[in-house]
């Protein structure tokens, strides 16, 4: 099969894996947030910053640095297994016995002690996971990865809901996290061949580690930057306030998750099996560029604009406090396809050194701004914003290596991104204008209200890349009819 016929239907199944995954997520979303409160939700999310923070430990950057290595074998494999597995170990008995340090950093809600403990479990569940989920990724098997996470989280979330009808309160969000994650290891455990040799190399995890540490480094300053709203919102102000914010971020995210997430879970394989040919190098990583922003920007655009109808009709009006909290993580999300794609195309050639100095530079602004933001604008929607406001410039920083180690730098990147990203400010403009018009004449009920919207929206954008004839329309369309004839459903 050749390259890109493999990267294009990687690509599908990856898409279907997220595209069903966060579908069944977002439903069962709903109805918790219709069945819990705010203060449940942020509840989980003070937790989750601990838990996300020393799981970027466990997975120490080995799990990229094996699907870099051109010749990762068992050997390779079964040493970054148990290492993770032996650091994950270690870091959730220290979140065990901190359980109470936790809980009284966050003026003394007691009742987080035990959340931390058992959300804790999901640090050994994602090390005995990882592995095999590098393993899918380096051979491209992503078709797994669909029947594992959607077998996963239907069950994980019908038990979700039936805690929260009968009244567990936070502990409907922490059973079906937990549940999710045992029944991905035992899915993956039976579809995935490979298995640990009980075979250790120091030399070797010596070697991927010092491809690795710089990744570890990096992702250790993106996931606590990225958490440290979340840990001061929860800290100055009330778990409710934090429920608003995670719900805000949540809308935005499932997109990203769905569409970005899986270009580039396929992209950086293809990016590393070529990665001595800077030229094909350079068009894998334009063409995701102009694929993922030309998907990503209308839908953020158009997120923003039915923010409040959205969540009036998903939520209800009592999480109406997260409606700015949207709209603002809609425009932070916008920048992303930029900000992957050029790191993927890093790490493709080895160099987690340039990876690890650019995560340097940007955190620094990025406190720096968060910290102005807290003094000057103590609010929960202000301590969002800074996220937004330094969004386009790591964009610019996150490609300006690429203009040396690909021939493609930040001015053509925004030449490729400008198209999809006129169009959707167009269209997100007419969508919100007509929200506002339909909604102060209240024409139709609010479901029907979204949907024309949504509808809208659709074809404005659709019909503004046919009459500009865009690039990656083209592309999609081709791809599809060559899938759809390869299947059997066209001659």
């Amino acid at each position: 099969m050749s390259l890109k016929s493999s990267v294009v239907t990687s690509l599908v199944w990856k898409f279907l894996e997220r595209i069903g995954t966060q579908g069944v997520s977002f439903v069962v979303a709903i109805l918790l947030a219709r069945l819990l409160s705010p203060k449940d939700f942020g509840l989980v999310a003070l937790v989750t910053v601990f838990v996300s923070v020393a799981n970027v430990f466990v997975q120490s950057g080995l799990n990229t640095a094996l699907i870099q290595k051109k010749d990762a074998d068992d050997l390779d494999f079964s040493t970054v297994f148990f290492s993770c597995l032996a650091l994950a170990l270690i870091l959730y008995a220290g979140l065990f016995f901190g359980a109470p340090l936790i809980a009284r950093f966050y003026n003394n809600q007691m009742e987080l002690v035990p959340v931390v403990r058992v959300l804790g479990l999901m640090l050994p569940l994602g090390a005995l996971n990882s592995i095999q989920e590098a393993y899918v990724a380096r051979h491209m098997m992503f078709k797994k990865l669909f029947y594992r996470s959607v077998g996963a989280v239907i069950p994980a979330g019908i038990i979700g809901v039936l805690c929260a009808f009968y009244g567990l309160g936070v502990w409907s969000l922490v059973v079906q996290q937990i549940l999710n994650a045992v029944l991905i290891c035992i899915i993956m455990w039976f579809t995935v061949k490979w298995r640990p040799s009980f075979s250790f190399s120091f030399q070797r995890w010596k070697g991927l580690f010092s491809f690795g540490w710089k990744l570890l480094c990096s992702a250790v300053l993106d996931t606590f930057y990225r958490n440290l709203r979340d840990l001061v919102i929860g800290k100055m102000f009330t778990p409710a306030d934090l429920g608003f914010y995670n719900r805000g971020d949540q809308f935005p995210k499932i997109i990203i998750t769905n569409i970005n997430t899986s270009i580039q879970s396929v992209l950086l394989p293809s990016l590393s099996s070529v990665q001595d040919d800077r030229e094909r190098l350079k068009s894998l990583a334009r063409r995701s560029i102009k694929l993922s922003s030309f998907l990503i920007l209308p839908m953020m655009a158009g997120l923003a604009a039915v923010a409040e109808p959205l969540t009036l009709v998903v939520l209800g009006e009592r999480w109406l406090p997260a409606v700015p909290f949207i709209q603002i993580c809609c425009f932070s999300y916008a920048f992303w396809p930029i900000h992957t794609t050029n790191l993927s195309a890093i790490n493709a050639v080895g160099r987690s050194d340039v990876f690890l100095k650019l995560e340097i530079v940007k955190k620094g602004y990025e406190l720096a701004v968060l910290v102005i933001v807290i003094y000057a604008f103590c609010s929960p929607v202000g301590i969002a914003m800074s996220a937004a406001i330094t969004a386009p410039l790591g964009s610019f920083v996150n490609a300006y290596p690429n203009k040396k180690l690909l021939n493609y730098g930040f001015v053509e990147q925004m030449k490729d991104v400008a198209p999809p990203f006129i169009l959707s400010a167009i269209m997100g403009a007419c969508v919100y204008f007509a929200g506002c018009f339909m909604m102060e004449k209240m024409w139709v009920s609010l479901i029907l209200l979204l949907i024309i919207l949504c509808l809208f929206g659709f074809l404005v954008y659709l019909g503004l890349a046919m009459l500009f004839r865009i690039e990656s329309l083209d592309y999609i369309m081709k791809n599809a009819k060559d899938l759809l004839r390869k299947k059997g459903f066209l001659k």
